[in-house]
Parts: structure tokens; sequence; C-alpha cells
């Protein structure tokens, strides 16, 4: 399937996968603004204020991470490269890594740097090393942030310094997090580290649920005076019934005190595990139903999905759970391996949960001359 195509579909998965679940009682967390994430299905269990523009301080570096693989990934960085330390990044305020311009760290040395150490001056290095200025970079981060249907978010910097103009949203924070985890699996690994030593100072990972919680394997922490005490934190558990496991992303911010947003992160990580079931509705190497298709060199095509159906569901709720498929009709050839010709909707009782776009498993060619006429006579006919 062409990379293009894919990208499409993936993005169509993401768009139809922000639906609520129907509802559970939300846990009280102590916090401004906060939302719960099934990575797995693509769910919001439950939120608060999700669309409240609020200052994200270091949750500021997921996008600032992201750039950085996205640039290894393409061969503009590699890891061993030693990108210069400018006099800003050298004098930065705030969380450091304590680089210097006379002994320049690896690149690999500086993402470890940002993800464990939250260290400014490592952000700015890296920065200027893929955009030139961190004001340019500014830009490529906003760029990302379109492509990421990231609609309430505005940065100014690659470190979340305070600036009037530099926010985000916890629902956009939790939608940036889905993707860095999705898109670079491996590199998502250094947010589990509990510690970094650089320059012989030894750093221990803001993330006070990587030592409290074994499931826990990310992501990163936030603090202003203004944003308060931020933390974006996920957890892997196993998925019974199904096999695997499943994700959960929190995004709890403006929390009163660093034991705060843990606490809070652990009851929304908990509550989402404990009140909420998976549902495999469609696996995705079995045809949800074989179609009509006119002009087409045959006269059907089998439909399914790209990857498995799952939807998240309020416990004791799985036998409500309701699919029905839309069709595209007339269906007409040509018609790509992987287009959409239809729909799915998954529902709960009478709410919409979930929507899949149903897509072609095979192609389908035109028909000759002869056949495509006599299938637009049919159609004709038929209306």
């Amino acid at each position: 399937m062409p990379a293009r195509l894919l990208a499409l579909l993936s993005f169509l998965f993401l768009a139809f996968a922000q639906t609520a679940v129907a509802q559970v009682a939300a846990p009280t967390i102590a916090a401004r603004a906060w939302i719960l994430l099934d990575e797995t299905t693509g769910q919001v269990l439950a939120s608060h204020e999700p669309d409240l523009k609020i200052e994200p301080a270091s949750l500021t570096k997921i996008m600032t991470a992201y750039l950085a693989f996205d640039a290894l990934r393409e061969k503009r960085l590699t890891l061993d490269q030693r990108p210069a330390v400018s006099q800003s990044a050298y004098k930065a305020i705030g969380s450091r890594m304590f680089v210097e311009p006379a002994k320049p760290a690896t690149v690999e040395e500086l993402l470890n740097g940002v993800i464990v150490q939250s260290g400014n001056d490592a952000s700015i290095v890296l920065a200027e090393a893929l955009a030139g200025t961190e004001a340019s970079f500014a830009e490529q981060m906003n760029r990302a942030a379109q492509r990421m249907g990231l609609r309430n978010t505005s940065f100014r910097n690659a470190t979340g310094l305070p600036d009037p103009q530099h926010y985000t949203t916890a629902r956009d924070l939790a939608m940036l997090a889905q993707r860095l985890i999705e898109d670079f699996p491996d590199q998502y690994a250094m947010y589990s580290k509990r510690e970094y030593t650089y320059n012989n100072i030894r750093q221990p990972n803001r993330n006070r649920l990587l030592a409290i919680d074994p499931s826990v394997d990310g992501m990163k922490t936030g603090h202003t005076d203004a944003a308060g005490y931020c933390l974006i934190a996920s957890a892997k558990r196993d998925l019974p019934g199904i096999g695997g496991t499943r994700r959960l992303i929190s995004v709890v911010l403006g929390a009163a005190s660093e034991s705060a947003r843990a606490i809070e992160s652990q009851k929304l990580l908990n509550y989402g595990y404990q009140n909420f079931d998976v549902v495999r509705v469609q696996a995705k190497d079995k045809p949800a139903g074989t179609y009509d298709v006119w002009k087409g060199s045959k006269s059907t095509v089998d439909g399914g999905f790209e990857r498995d159906v799952l939807v998240s569901v309020p416990r004791g709720q799985a036998d409500q759970v309701k699919a029905e498929i839309e069709r595209v009709q007339p269906l007409i050839a040509p018609i790509a391996q992987g287009q959409q010709i239809g729909t799915l909707r998954v529902r709960i009782g009478d709410q919409l949960v979930a929507e899949r776009p149903l897509l072609a498993l095979s192609a389908v060619q035109p028909a000759g001359w002869f056949g495509r006429a006599w299938d637009s006579l049919r159609l004709m006919l038929a209306r």
C-alpha cells in the first residue's frame, strides 16, 4: 500500500477514534485540566477542561524530541553527531543538562538530556542543529502540530519557558504523546529511564510513577509558576481475553505539587484500567463483508480494516456493543486497495462510541467497455 495512502488512513483512524465512551463516573482529580486517553482504541475515557489553553511548561519537549526523532529517521541527524553549543544554549535558565561549548554532547546524549533531565540547554542545542535558530525551530514545531491536528497549540520555543503565545491543551498533549509513542516505539523506550548522568552529574527522572508503578514506562513532567505541576504518564498492562497489551495515556495539568501530579495521574490510570474493558468488534485479518461493485472486472470486493477494531466500553457493558456498516453506494470501479468503501459505527445502546473507515481489501480494475456500458444501463434502470 502506498506510504501516502497509509498516512491518510492513519489520520482517518485517529480522527474517527476521538469519540468519548459511555459515561462512567470519573474520579475527582485535583488539577486544572486533565484527560485520560486509551491509546489502544484511541478513545477518551474521561476528561475535565480538555480544550482549555494552558502553558505546557516542559511538556513542550515532547514535540522537541519528536522532531529530533524524525530527523534521525530521515538521516538529517545521527546519534553520534555533536552539534555546536551556542551561548544561548549554554546560558539557558531553568533545568539543565550542563552541556559546555568546549565539549559538545552527542545527539544521543542530548536526547537523554531532554527526555530524562528535561534540559533546556539540550533542547536549544537540538533546535539550533535542526533549524539554525530556536525561533525557526518553533515554526517547525507549529507546522508539525498542524499536521497532527493539534488545533489549540502554539509553540514559541523548544523548552517550554513562559511566553504569552506558547500554549496547548490536555487533549492536544494526549494526541502528541500518542503520536510519539506510535511513530517512534523504539525511541520511546528512553522515557522509561529512571536517571541519567552527563558531565559527571547524575539527575533523576522527575516522573515519580516510574518508581511506583511497574506498568508506567513514561512520559514527561513539567513545571512553571503559571503552569503548576504537570505530568503526562503512560502505562501498559496486559489485555485480558484478547491478548497483547493495552496502553493508557493520562495528562494532568496544573496540579499543586510534584507529589500531587503523580498521585492524580496514578488515580487516573487506575480508574481507566479498573472501569473499562476492551472489546474486539472486528479482527483485521477477517473480511467484514463482501460488497457489490459496479463497472468492475470483478462483481464484488471484500471490505475490512487496517487494524483490529477495538473499542473501550464501561466494565459490564460488553454485551451492549452493537456495530453497523454504512456502505458507499453505488460502489463503482476502479477501486484501489485500501480505499474507503464505507464506515463502521459502534454504539453502546444509542451512544456512538467509535467510527472506523471500512476499506477495500483488494483492488478492482474497471471492466471492459461492454461491462461498463451494461452496468451504466442497469444503474439507470435501478433509479
